[in-house]
Formats: structure tokens, C-alpha cells, sequence
């Protein structure tokens, strides 16, 4: 796994709180998000959220992050990566 510092280094205080959030969800099987939840969960808004995801959909290797469907709120297809 990262270390502390790397994450720090990394990624910021709201991107750390989304890859936190996401492996606690993930460890409990759950694949889809949608970015009004997670923003009532960590209390970012949904615009933080969806500005978020994007940026870890590029550069997190933990997850393989793609934004699945729009209904009421972009939804987030989320897989633990294979590494």
C-alpha cells in the first residue's frame, strides 16, 4: 500500500477523504456511487465530488475510477485496481 507521506504529497485534503471513503466502501462490496452521496457522506459538495473523482480517475492507481451515468447526479463505477 502508499505510505502516509505519499499520500500527503500526492493528493489533497478532499482527494485523500474520497480514496479513504472509497476503500471503506469498496472492502464492503460496493462498486457504484453517486457523487450527491458521497458528498452527503464526507460533507464536500457534489461539485467538489465530480471536480475529484475526475482528477483521481487519472492519476489514482488504487482504483480504476469511470463515470458510469448521469440520473439526478453522476454516478461512479469504482474497481480496486489488480496491482
Amino acid at each position: 500500500m502508499f505510505r502516509a507521506n505519499t499520500l500527503t504529497s500526492t493528493y489533497n485534503e478532499r482527494q485523500m477523504t474520497l480514496i479513504s471513503y472509497l476503500e471503506d466502501r469498496v472492502k464492503e462490496g460496493k462498486n457504484f456511487f453517486k457523487s450527491k452521496y458521497i458528498a452527503r457522506d464526507t460533507g464536500l459538495s457534489s461539485k467538489e465530488v465530480g471536480t475529484n473523482m475526475g482528477i483521481l480517475a487519472d492519476n489514482c492507481p488504487r482504483f480504476t475510477i469511470q463515470k458510469y451515468s448521469y440520473s439526478n447526479s453522476t454516478t461512479w463505477l469504482i474497481t480496486p485496481s489488480q496491482a
